[in-house]
């Protein structure tokens, strides 16, 4: 994909990544809506690229709809989505708070899921598009420090890997993007620590380089990890034990149920 001409969604743009390739985008010639709850923020990212904000509380499916309906009836259609809205944790099991759980879990997981469901129907006016979600290199690997973002971002990993060879039926591609620590405002409590640990922290360009190579060259349900210090690329899940009757026998399926390709009979 090349941007000149199309139409792009970006949630949590007021800021950090997402504000950051609101601008790469729109740089490219891509007319951008910038999707945020920071008000003010947004109206100036979207000043600032020539596009359109709207105020979007992806815990709200309403919110995504209407963030969509802008850039249709601003621009004509929708070609890219890109939910990145997101935010830390901020506690632990010791001290769980279940409203702020909540919170989270409805910025970090829902927001996906109402933002893929909001888009579809525009993308598919397009005759196909691209989605991208913001997940983590937490949703990669164990996340000790912070299970509960794990648990969001891994879900967000395995939202994409099933509806990857789904929506490609349709001509869409849906993929994750999966940094680890990155300048924004998510590390800012832990930024000295991690520093002081010899994490290195990506700069919000390098994080922003990768979207745009996955949103070019991403194939269906792809999670490429992005780390300081080497290329990014399709993270390679292993293989799963395959299913196996009570007996032990392989389980023969006509059409591949991670794939919905189609798998020829066995002799």
């Amino acid at each position: 994909m090349e941007f000149s001409g199309k139409v792009a969604l970006v949630t949590g743009a007021a800021n950090g990544i997402g504000a950051g390739l609101a601008r790469r985008l729109a740089a490219a010639g891509a007319s951008v809506v910038v999707a945020d709850v920071d008000d003010a923020g947004g109206e100036a990212v979207a000043d600032e690229v020539g596009g359109a904000f709207v105020h979007c509380d992806v815990r709200d499916p309403r919110d995504s709809e209407a963030a969509v309906a802008l850039a249709v009836e601003r621009f004509g259609g929708l070609d890219v989505a890109v939910l990145n809205a997101g935010i830390a944790t901020g506690f632990t099991f010791d001290d769980f708070d279940v409203e702020r759980y909540r919170t989270v879990m409805g910025i970090n997981l829902d927001g996906v899921v109402y933002g893929v469901h909001a888009a579809l129907p525009a993308l598919r006016a397009r005759g196909g598009g691209r989605i991208v979600a913001t997940a983590s290199m937490a949703g990669l690997m164990a996340m000790p420090m912070d299970p509960l973002y794990g648990a969001n971002k891994a879900a967000v990993v395995g939202l994409v890997r099933g509806l990857g060879p789904v929506l490609a039926a349709h001509g869409i591609t849906v993929n994750a993007v999966c940094p680890s620590f990155a300048d924004t405002n998510i590390v800012t409590g832990v930024k000295d620590a991690l520093e002081a640990a010899g994490m290195p922290i990506m700069g919000v360009d390098d994080v922003v380089d990768a979207f745009v190579s996955v949103l070019r060259s991403g194939q269906p349900g792809e999670c490429w990890f992005v780390q300081a210090g080497r290329p990014s690329a399709p993270f390679t899940f292993p293989n799963p034990p395959g299913p196996r009757t009570a007996t032990g026998e392989r389980v023969r399926f006509t059409r591949d149920p991670l794939t919905t390709s189609h798998v020829p009979e066995e002799s």
